[in-house]
C-alpha cells in the first residue's frame, strides 16, 4: 500500500469512527442530509455539539439557523476591501440572530465592539494576518491593542519561515507572547499554522509548539494561502494536540459536506466565508473568498 493510500485509509477510518461517536450512529452520520445540518438537520448538529464541538463559524442567513445553535457560530468577514457598512451589517446580523462572535480585521474591532456592547456577541480579530512574518513584540502589541479595543478572541499566524528554518524556540516564544496577552485579558488565543505551506512533520511540530505556548486552539489556515483546510490536516492536528485543545478548520470550506467532514475529523470550530451557500445551498454570495 502506498503512503497516499494509507493516508486516505486513515482519514476514512478516523472520519467513520469520530462521526459515529458524535452522532450516535454506526458511521453513516449525515449522509442522508441533503441540506445544511444547522438549517435543516438541527438535531444532528445538536448531537455534534453534545459530543464536544464548541462552535461553528458561519457567515450566512441567520434566519435559517435554530436559535439554540446560533451561539456556536462565528460570523466572519476578513476581506481586505470590507467596508464600514459591511462591518455594520455583520454586527447587526450577529445581534439579530444571536451568533457567538464576529471575526474581523483589527481596524474594525473598536467599531464592532461599540455596536455589540451589552450583547452576548463577542468580537474576534486576527493578528499578523495573513503572513505571520512580523516580530513577536509587534504581534503581542497588536494583540493587546485589539484586546483594548474590545476583542475577546485572537487568531494569530505563526512565524512560518522560522518554523521551516528549524527555529522552534523562536516560534514557541512568538506564540507564548500572544497567549500571555490574551490570557491577561481573559481572552483566548487561536494559532494559525498555515498547513498548506508545511510538511506533515512541520504541522505536528507547529501544533505541539502552540500547545506548549499555552494557546487555546490550533487553526489550519488563513484562507489566503495556496490551500485551505483538509480532513487529513484536521485529523493530524487533533491527534497531535489530544482531546482537550481546540482545533479550528478554515479555508476552502464551501459545502455542508465539507463542514461535516471537518467536524468528523476532530474540528471543534469551522471557519467559512461561504456560510450563506453552505446553509441555504444557494449561489456564491458577494464577498465570499476561498
Amino acid at each position: 500500500m502506498s503512503d497516499g493510500d494509507a493516508r486516505n485509509e486513515l482519514i476514512e477510518t478516523i472520519t467513520r469512527e469520530v462521526l459515529g461517536a458524535l452522532a450516535g450512529t454506526s458511521g453513516d452520520g449525515c449522509r442522508d442530509c441533503l441540506g445544511s445540518c444547522a438549517a435543516h438537520c438541527p438535531d444532528k448538529v445538536r448531537s455534534v455539539v453534545a459530543g464536544g464541538a464548541s462552535r461553528i463559524t458561519y457567515q450566512g442567513n441567520g434566519a435559517d439557523v435554530p436559535r439554540d445553535l446560533a451561539r456556536y457560530i462565528d460570523h466572519t468577514l476578513l476581506r481586505p476591501d470590507a467596508t464600514a457598512a459591511e462591518i455594520d451589517r455583520l454586527c447587526s446580523e450577529a445581534k439579530e440572530y444571536g451568533f457567538a462572535a464576529v471575526c474581523i480585521n483589527p481596524t474594525w474591532v473598536r467599531r464592532a465592539a461599540e455596536q455589540l456592547r451589552g450583547t452576548p456577541v463577542a468580537v474576534a480579530s486576527v493578528i499578523a494576518f495573513p503572513f505571520g512574518a512580523t516580530t513577536s513584540d509587534i504581534k503581542a502589541a497588536e494583540a493587546r491593542r485589539a484586546l483594548r479595543d474590545g476583542a475577546r478572541e485572537i487568531d494569530m499566524v505563526i512565524n512560518i519561515g522560522a518554523l521551516k528554518s528549524g527555529m522552534r524556540e523562536l516560534v514557541r516564544q512568538d506564540i507564548a507572547r500572544v497567549s500571555d496577552a490574551c490570557h491577561e485579558a481573559g481572552a483566548i488565543n487561536k494559532v494559525i499554522i498555515e498547513a498548506a505551506l508545511l510538511t506533515d512533520e512541520e504541522k505536528v511540530i507547529a501544533s505541539r509548539l502552540a500547545q506548549r505556548a499555552r494557546a487555546d486552539y490550533v487553526k489550519t489556515s488563513t484562507g489566503f494561502a495556496s490551500g485551505g483546510a483538509t480532513v487529513f490536516d484536521v485529523a493530524l492536528m487533533r491527534e497531535t494536540v489530544g482531546p482537550t485543545m481546540g482545533v479550528k478548520a478554515a479555508g476552502g470550506i464551501r459545502t455542508a459536506e465539507d463542514v461535516r467532514e471537518m467536524i468528523a475529523a476532530g474540528a471543534t470550530r469551522i471557519g467559512a466565508s461561504a456560510g450563506v451557500r453552505i446553509v441555504t445551498g444557494g449561489e456564491r454570495q458577494a464577498g465570499e473568498h476561498d
